[in-house]
């Protein structure tokens, strides 16, 4: 900022005037009030000045250089947890980001992780900078885990893989590359979908649209128009697929429905774009979270699949995922990695080593591996327990007759609730519950002992009509709507 400046002149001692007196405006001399005045001859835009008789001032208005600089809102997702923090009721919950809790919802490092670390700790590993593309035993590893070993796009070094900021930063740097070498081409993205999608695409400059992918009236799959978007799309378009445990609904294709959607894609000459963060984390199993990449990979498809290790490994702080390039022939994937590389080098110049030792050592160690099989099924076991419960709640506390059973259709840490977001907001604000605005809950930060007030809470939500400021209630037992005029208050 500018800093003040004030230069007085004067003859007599009596018309020293101080700084504060001055800028305040305070100051007299005779009957006339001291000003200031836009000092334009001078091309100063910071400076003020005026002349009184023998007096003569100059002052700097602190004006910063970002007062162009707007507040930005805050995150969706992250500012639900800072509004969390700041909720003082001892009831209240954070649904909001999808973090795994445990059942006294306290955060969960796993116990092969805390392994994996003493490992490193005993073997004295160094901190020095890694290679552009990251640690070669966690690319090797990150791969195999997504293909399996014996894959044949491993086997002919068809997989261009390159670590990256976990899964966020490797849809960025997938999204640089598809910038500079298919200018113009558009990403096709579900609606709804994460809500950083749309943000790495808009920072990268590519263009993207959406095609249908939730259903309102079944709290379900529009597999239809979700096709009908895709084939309509132009030729060649990058098609963004979660790869499992759609984020935010939980909806996932079935087997049949994949296959629909890889035969759509092919005949478009579409590019298929994976975003898998819950591999193993959603149904437990490695292999079967997996099975949407493999069957295009077995098409003999070229594709990109950004991979993250925050959920099924709980390495959120760590930043550790990757971006895989599925090509036609090894010396396409050699070229497509070395782009890569040159666009990582002036973006992040080279990823963190930490977490891709963990990964690398898990993986690489048999008894670790199995180990954290066995986590992940637990952890994923504790969401299926949770999702029923509050299914059960739901059911049992709900007189209404509403089929809640879409709740157990879903799969993964998130259930989409069909709640609206004024609804969503009666949950915050009446029941200190926090979710995204979309009505998404993450079910890792549910206990079963909550269960049930959260089920009240949603009953209380979705059957309660909110217009204006006039509160209507459902009363389930004569199935009628009464006003609180309590509750009505002129604007």
């Amino acid at each position: 900022m500018a800093s003040t400046m004030l230069s007085l002149a004067s003859t007599t001692p009596s018309a020293s005037l101080s700084t504060q007196e001055i800028l305040k405006g305070k100051a007299r001399l005779g009957s006339g009030r001291v000003g200031t005045l836009l000092n334009k001859e001078k091309g100063n835009p910071f400076i003020k000045a005026k002349s009184f008789g023998r007096i003569s001032m100059t002052a700097a208005v602190n004006v910063s250089r970002f007062e162009g600089v707007a507040m930005a809102p805050p995150d969706p997702i992250l500012g639900v947890s800072e509004a969390f923090r700041a909720d003082t009721d001892v009831k209240k919950l954070n649904l909001g980001v999808g973090a795994y809790r445990t059942e006294e919802l306290q955060p969960y490092v796993l116990d092969v992780v805390k392994k994996a670390e003493n490992l490193m700790l005993e073997r004295g590993e160094n901190k020095e900078y890694l290679a552009i593309e990251g640690l070669a035993a966690f690319n090797k590893a990150t791969a195999e885990l997504l293909f399996g070993a014996d894959n044949p796009v491993i086997k002919q070094q068809r997989v261009a893989t390159v670590q990256g900021l976990s899964g966020t930063g490797s849809l960025r740097l997938a999204a640089a590359f598809i910038e500079r070498y298919f200018p113009g081409a558009q990403v096709l993205i579900s609606s709804p979908t994460w809500g950083n999608h749309k943000n790495i695409f808009n920072d990268a400059r590519v263009p993207w649209s959406e095609y249908r992918y939730y259903d309102p009236k079944t709290v379900g799959l529009d597999f239809e128009g979700m096709i009908s978007d895709i084939k309509a799309a132009p030729d060649g378009s990058f098609v963004l697929l979660h790869g499992c445990a759609h984020n935010p609904t939980g909806i996932d294709p079935t087997p049949e429905q994949w296959e629909k959607i890889c035969d759509v894609i092919q005949e478009k000459n579409h590019i298929p774009f994976f975003d898998v963060a819950y591999q193993g984390f959603a149904s437990g199993s490695l292999d079967a979270d997996a099975s949407s990449v493999r069957l295009f990979a077995a098409r003999g498809m070229e594709l990109f699949i950004a991979q993250s290790y925050s959920k099924n490994l709980g390495l959120y702080a760590e930043r550790i995922g990757a971006i895989n390039v599925v090509c036609s022939s090894a010396d396409a994937a050699a070229r497509v990695k070395s782009q890569l590389k040159r666009i990582a080098r002036p973006m992040y110049s080279n990823p963190p080593v930490h977490g891709a030792r963990i990964v690398a050592n898990v993986v690489g160690d048999p008894a670790l591996f199995n180990e954290w099989k066995a986590e992940m099924e637990m952890m994923a076991g504790r969401i299926k327990n949770v999702r029923q419960k509050l299914f059960d709640s739901l059911s049992a506390k709900d007189k209404s007759g509403k089929d809640w059973s879409f709740i157990l259709k879903q799969i993964g840490m998130f259930s989409f609730t069909g709640l609206n977001k004024t609804q969503s907001e009666n949950m915050t604000n009446k029941w200190h519950v926090y979710l995204t605005k979309d009505g998404r809950i993450s079910l890792a930060g549910l206990s079963l002992a909550k269960c049930e007030y959260l089920a009240d809470a949603i009953i209380d939500s979705y059957h309660n009509k909110f217009c204006n400021n006039v509160h209507w209630y459902y009363i389930p037992v004569s199935f009628d709507w009464i006003l609180d005029p309590g509750l009505h208050k002129s604007k």
